[in-house]
């Protein structure tokens, strides 16, 4: 199977979330900028989320780029990792909307722990389809953040009950860690004979 068609709706489930995200900001009630105030923990959940989702549709447009062929379990790993990015704009509300309380945290925490851990099932997805020695599993190498990742998403489950807030130390610390983009695919790539 041709990958376009993969990216295709990949690329539209992102901009879909994006859009639901944009839609639960609420227009203030005022025109001063005091009326923002009560604002704030909503817009800065959704300037994470956005982030994050910016950070994920960036890398999949690398990891496809690595994949010469499409099988049937990349397409279901690839469904598997869009099904928690769509629960973003949920968790990203709830959390916002409760100005990051313990049990939303933790849930918006969870989620990202469970979108983490559908990446990196497509990742082995995509490696198994292309096999031992495919440019993917030579671009990871050791794959550093990838293991570390899920383990600062627990410790920001956990941190949601210890304090308000508290839990956005480990999901920024994520989301910084990757925000810088990520070259060792298109180093791969680039150094491969055409």
């Amino acid at each position: 199977m041709n990958k376009s068609r993969l990216e295709a709706f990949s690329d539209g489930v992102i901009a879909i979330i994006i859009t639901i995200m944009v839609l639960e900001l609420k227009v203030p009630h005022g025109a001063s900028l005091e009326a923002l105030r009560p604002l704030l923990p909503v817009f800065l959940s959704y300037v994470l989320s956005f982030v994050y989702v910016g950070i994920y549709w960036s890398n999949h447009h690398h990891l496809l780029h690595a994949a010469s062929r499409v099988t049937g379990s990349m397409l279901w790993a690839n469904l598997h990792f869009m099904f928690w990015l769509s629960l973003f704009p949920w968790a990203t509300a709830w959390m916002g909307e409760n100005e990051f309380a313990a049990v939303p945290s933790a849930v918006y925490g969870v989620v990202l722990l469970m979108a983490a851990l559908a990446w990196t099932l497509l990742q082995a997805q995509i490696i198994r389809a292309q096999g031992s020695h495919s440019l993917l599993k030579r671009a990871l190498g050791s794959d550093m953040k990838g293991r570390l990742s899920p383990l600062m998403y627990l410790g920001g489950i956990g941190a949601s009950f210890v304090g308000p807030g508290l839990a956005l130390i480990f999901y920024v610390g994520v989301a910084l860690m990757w925000l810088v983009p990520d070259k060792r695919i298109e180093r791969v790539l680039n150094s491969e004979p055409e």
